[in-house]
């Protein structure tokens, strides 16, 4: 009881809302969109709808004065008023649902009683012939415009005041189905394509995101693809280097422990390479969720590498250590209070200092390493510097790469993404130093 009392409270409201508005998205029109609901052909239909209000403009006037007793002028006006709302329609459904409306009840208002029996055509309500048809019209683009309720609203009202009015004009013969039966049709027929056009409009749009869905699903599978292909080429060096390797001191008699040493760490930097490309490309090759991968050093099974943590500077000794294994000279050091920093910060920082050692392993043989890491209240700074080299490089000196290759490239990608700077170039003593800041404020949880 108390929600059908709230509703008969709501409705004057709404009904208000409903006939005194007619919003954008009431039409079904995207915004910015014509307010016509015919598109391109509505020039077309204008100039013969102009012409026919024109028409019945005259026969209107005629009808009002001589059946009606209208006076010429009143008579002329009303009948300019239905005329003008045929045209509206098609702009201002709303609009010109109310002038027709008001103009009717106006023409019940003025009519002369009392004429003789037999002036009035048997069967003529003030709605029949050409207001009965002009009202249709109006009440049919208005419910291919506006919303179901809306339209449900006004052909009630039109009903209403259709029996209303037929019953103050004087006549020998009304037919009330007439003013029923004829607006409701015209009513239905416009919402029911109101409808199948929306039906259809969505379809379309849906049928437009699923071909952009399909092509980027297209584009995901082909990069998938590729992926697979990197992970099953590189995948199988790495695992050839790590047997081979793994084999080496056996083909030689009596190996150094110094040979042993180097390739006991080639083949562990070969696994870990290993390793961290599966995690990377998600161990694509692998389609089973109950397939652990094999554990190349010692044969067995470990832990899935996509669910191992991605590495951050904590695990800088372990980066530093295969260098070292290598033969070469490098010093870390860490300034300021280590803390904990996002987990993408601690990555990046991660990634760029081990391109930048592979770097200096690269294009500076032999040059001693000196990896700085300090700990500031605005970020984290990292710095990887190289000593001129005691040989020639295979290919160019020891800033070979800083001509812009992809080791620097990736380095500024993940500087630029985080908000942070990155500076490279060469030192007064012929090396080469990397220098990355990466944002990283202190929160109060981190101060002391």
């Amino acid at each position: 009881m108390r929600t059908i009392t709230a509703g008969l409270r709501a409705a004057p409201a709404a009904l208000f809302r409903d006939l005194f508005t007619a919003p954008d998205e009431m039409s079904g029109q995207p915004p910015g969109a014509p307010r016509a609901p015919f598109g391109e052909w509505l020039p077309a239909l204008l100039v013969p709808l102009t012409v026919l209000a024109a028409v019945l403009l005259a026969v209107s006037t005629d009808d009002y004065t001589q059946l009606l007793r209208l006076s010429q002028p009143v008579a002329l006006l009303l009948a300019t008023v239905q005329a003008v709302a045929l045209v509206a329609a098609v702009f201002r459904p709303l609009a010109a649902w109310w002038a027709m409306t008001l103009a009717t009840a106006a023409v019940a208002l003025s009519a002369t009683p009392g004429f003789p029996v037999g002036t009035v055509p048997p069967g003529f309500p003030v709605w029949a012939d050409v207001a009965l048809a002009q009202m249709s019209w109006v009440l049919f683009l208005l419910a291919l415009r506006l919303r179901p309720r809306i339209a449900a609203e006004t052909v009630t009202i039109s009903v209403v005041v259709g029996l209303v009015c037929a019953a103050a004009v004087p006549g020998p013969d009304h037919h009330p189905a007439l003013s029923v039966l004829v607006p409701v049709a015209a009513t239905t027929i416009g919402a029911a394509l109101r409808g199948r056009g929306r039906a259809r409009a969505a379809l379309d749009e849906q049928t437009e995101l699923t071909a952009v869905e399909r092509d980027r699903r297209a584009v995901l599978e082909e990069r998938t693809r590729i992926a697979r292909e990197l992970h099953d080429v590189v995948a199988h060096h790495m695992s050839v280097i790590s047997i081979q390797a793994q084999v080496a001191p056996h083909l030689v008699e009596n190996p150094s422990e110094e040979l042993k040493e180097n390739l006991a760490g080639i083949r562990t930097s070969a696994v870990d390479a290993l390793a961290e490309l599966r995690r990377v490309l998600g161990a694509l090759r692998s389609g089973d969720e109950g397939h652990a991968p094999h554990d190349a050093r010692g044969g067995g099974r470990r832990e899935d590498p996509r669910h191992a943590p991605q590495p951050t500077l904590e695990r800088l000794d372990e980066l530093i250590g295969p260098v070292r294994a290598a033969g070469r000279t490098v010093t870390a050091t860490v300034t300021g209070e280590p803390r904990p920093v996002p987990p993408g910060v601690g990555l990046f920082a991660y990634r760029i200092a081990q391109e930048a050692l592979s770097n200096a392993l690269r294009h500076a043989p032999g040059a001693r390493i000196r990896v700085e890491t300090a700990y500031r209240p605005a970020g984290i700074m990292v710095r990887v510097t190289n000593s001129a080299p005691d040989r020639p490089a295979p290919a160019a000196g020891p800033t070979a790469f800083a001509s812009g290759g992809h080791g620097l490239l990736g380095m500024r990608e993940r500087t630029a993404l985080l908000g942070g700077e990155l500076a490279t170039g060469p030192t007064p003593g012929g090396g080469y130093e990397v220098t990355a800041f990466l944002p990283a404020p202190l929160t109060p949880e981190d101060t002391p």
